[in-house]
């Protein structure tokens, strides 16, 4: 199997290509940035990109989404309840940015608490984790967790935004993330990857 992690745009984004050679399948995990950079991993590890998950809607997060769908077959998923995101400048934040206004097409496949997403070998599991926005999400499996901007090494997700809310992302983190195995190694989306146990032990904010 595949892990490769890729820092991706100005806020440094965490991109994370997962494949199976044996299939020949490639997953990403937030191509906030710099589509080409990461087909043309992709293209060098000599798998198809096949689809495409968005932790949260934040346009740090989602803005290499329409390049890869144009350049590929890919499926695009993201929770239902940050869907509007892609199509929202506003409530991707990219409005307020220097950048330009970010809006990316609309999902494939709009994703629940205890979907799958399977990828060859790579079986992933939606926990919705909201708080930082309302839809997003951490994928378990494989012995490996992606948070997104839920959970960082030394700290968690901003709330200060008008979709945000501190006391739901906490309960995301205690009430879920924090009850599984400490063992798990831990990506996120910005930031060094770590083990769950460290964490909880390093973390300030926990």
């Amino acid at each position: 199997m595949v892990l490769k992690k890729i820092s991706v745009g100005s806020l440094g984004t965490n991109c994370y290509i997962l494949g199976d050679k044996k299939v020949g399948e490639a997953l990403v995990i937030d191509p906030g940035a710099e589509g080409e950079k990461i087909l043309d991993l992709i293209n060098e590890l000599d798998l198809e990109l096949n689809y495409i998950v968005n932790t949260h809607g934040h346009h740090d997060h989602i803005g290499a989404n329409q390049f890869l769908l144009e350049n590929s077959q890919a499926e695009l998923m993201i929770h239902q309840d940050d869907s509007e995101f892609l199509v929202d400048p506003q409530k991707n934040l990219s409005s307020s940015t220097l950048l330009g206004e970010v809006e990316e097409p609309k999902a494939d496949r709009l994703l629940t608490e205890g979907d799958e997403v399977i990828c060859g070998q790579w079986e992933l599991e939606v926990i919705h984790t909201p708080g930082h926005t309302p839809g997003g999400i951490s994928l378990l499996g494989n012995d490996k967790l992606f948070v997104g901007d839920t959970i960082f090494a030394m700290g968690v997700g901003r709330t200060d935004f008008s979709h945000g809310s501190k006391k739901v992302l906490m309960d995301s983190i205690q009430e879920k993330l924090l009850l599984l195995d400490d063992g798990l190694e831990v990506f996120p989306g910005h930031g060094p990857n770590g083990k769950l146990g460290e964490i909880k032990e390093e973390n300030p904010y926990l």
